[in-house]
């Protein structure tokens, strides 16, 4: 009796959880409300507010064992995460590489946690998984990968080098014993996130080749090749590269074609990091750009970057889908259900087994609006871009980096007097705390730059005038102090 009594008890305490159709209505309505009210707000917030007082903040996330009001929680969220830091919908954020967070990708996450599918197994959620098998089909056409490629639908593009180098290394049979001897051949532009992905692999330690580059910050085919045939004299054993397409720094795209013939010359895995670039390959301009990608043995590309969905989504494709699957597949006893199952699983071509249903946010964007004006928003940032690049050279003393490949172009303003990186720092300071429009800095060739990146669905001509505009007043405004 004394148990039945606690079992009554923490039933009627936990059943808080299991909300009624009244109480799901109301709180959807609040936070309808609430998305409705940033998203008119979007066009006139700062593109960076400072992040203020982290107690006070901190103070207010605190949970308590009470229930509250989601009103409450509506106005933390408004001040203490939506109205600091960056403003990544806006579309005056030219900043690292923009994410646009499509709404209808917001209406599919809420779908999918709703549902929440586990997407990780084709036998639990069979269409799930066909929902990401027929994306990553498309995908592979987009980029014209054959149909015997396969691919996985990631967090971003740090798993998604993560499992292409993975799929690599097994392919290879890169052993710890062959580690240093093992030669992994890239450019100081690939991203640092590519280094990262190696040392979590047990990779670390393989002999790291860092090929020139041309003015435009490209491989040079002819250097790789040259690397490539005096490491083997030495008796070492090349067996990656690591190309770009759509470099983080300036948006440089490498001689695809030429690499891949040095590549399938030597029988390296040829690799293609295209994770800010792939998505141009949607569009008739960017796919000429991106010529030799369809070549490589694995690519990655970020469809949170150029298709605009929310931070969180990331791919992998490798051109022998079962060269994938052979570097995943796994099953514990407590899956021998399923030994018959003849769905696609997710979980035997990636490190994960437990997934959300990420498709939904992929596919209903799409679904609905169709591919048009993905394709449109595409072309009309590598417009931008060369507008840009057009326009910052009419302010007297400022130069620019080389044209853009893609939607990326640097800058710098060269002072008639004083250090040139001093004024620059002040420059990208200046226009940051001006809030209009958010620009950040690199270093090319140990020179103080600035990026303009382009590549929210949110940014037009107008947007592009208005940095331009901005860029000029600071610029004047620090010659003048």
């Amino acid at each position: 009796m004394e148990h039945q009594t606690k079992l009554n008890e923490l039933q009627r305490i936990a059943s808080a959880l299991e909300s009624d159709a009244e109480s799901r209505a109301a709180g959807l309505q609040t936070a309808a409300v609430h998305a409705e009210n940033f998203l008119k707000a979007l066009p006139d917030r700062p593109v960076y507010v400072a992040p203020g007082d982290r107690n006070e903040a901190l103070n207010a996330f605190a949970l308590s064992e009470e229930p509250g009001e989601l009103d409450d929680a509506m106005e933390i969220l408004d001040k203490y995460v939506e109205g600091v830091g960056h403003n990544l919908g806006s579309g005056r954020f030219f900043a690292y590489i923009p994410s646009g967070g499509l709404y209808e990708a917001a209406l599919a996450d809420y779908l999918a946690a709703v549902s929440n599918r586990y997407a990780g197994v084709g036998y639990a959620a069979p269409g799930a998984t066909r929902m990401e098998e027929s994306l990553l089909r498309w995908l592979s056409d987009v980029v014209g990968y054959p149909k015997t490629s396969e691919g996985d639908l990631t967090s971003g593009g740090s798993m998604a080098a993560l499992s292409a180098i993975v799929a690599a290394r097994e392919a290879f049979q890169i052993r710890s014993r062959d580690v240093e001897k093992a030669v992994v051949y890239l450019t100081s532009q690939t991203h640092h996130t590519f280094s990262k992905a190696l040392h979590i692999t047990g990779l670390g330690e393989c002999v790291m080749r860092y090929v020139s580059v041309d003015d435009g910050h490209r491989m040079r085919a002819d250097a790789l090749s040259e690397q490539i045939e005096s490491d083997l004299q030495d008796g070492l054993k090349p067996w990656f590269v690591a190309a770009s397409a759509g470099t983080t720094d300036l948006g440089a795209v490498d001689p695809l074609n030429d690499i891949a013939d040095v590549a399938e010359s030597f029988k390296l895995w040829f690799h293609v990091d295209a994770a800010y670039g792939g998505a141009f390959a949607l569009c008739d301009e960017g796919k000429k750009r991106l010529s030799g990608l369809e070549r490589s043995d694995s690519l990655i590309l970020d469809p949170h970057k150029g298709f605009f969905l929310p931070c969180g989504t990331g791919v992998v494709l490798v051109r022998d889908g079962k060269k994938l699957f052979d570097a995943y597949h796994a099953r514990g006893s407590y899956m021998q259900d399923m030994a018959h199952d003849t769905e696609r699983s997710p979980c035997d071509l990636s490190p994960e087994l437990t997934r959300p249903f990420r498709a939904l946010r992929f596919w209903l964007p799409f679904k609905k609006l169709g591919t048009r004006p993905f394709v449109a928003a595409l072309e009309e940032k590598l417009l931008l871009a060369d507008y840009f690049y057009q326009q910052i050279v009419r302010i007297p003393g400022v130069e620019v980096g080389p044209p853009p490949d893609l939607s990326i172009v640097t800058f710098r303003y060269v002072p008639q007097n004083g250090a040139v990186d001093e004024f620059n720092r002040r420059l990208v300071d200046a226009i940051r705390d001006d809030g209009r429009v958010f620009l950040t800095s690199t270093t090319m060739s140990g020179k103080f730059v600035i990026r303009m990146a382009v590549l929210n669905y949110r940014s037009h001509l107008a947007d592009i005038d208005m940095a331009l505009q901005v860029i000029n007043e600071k610029i004047s405004e620090i010659n003048g102090s």
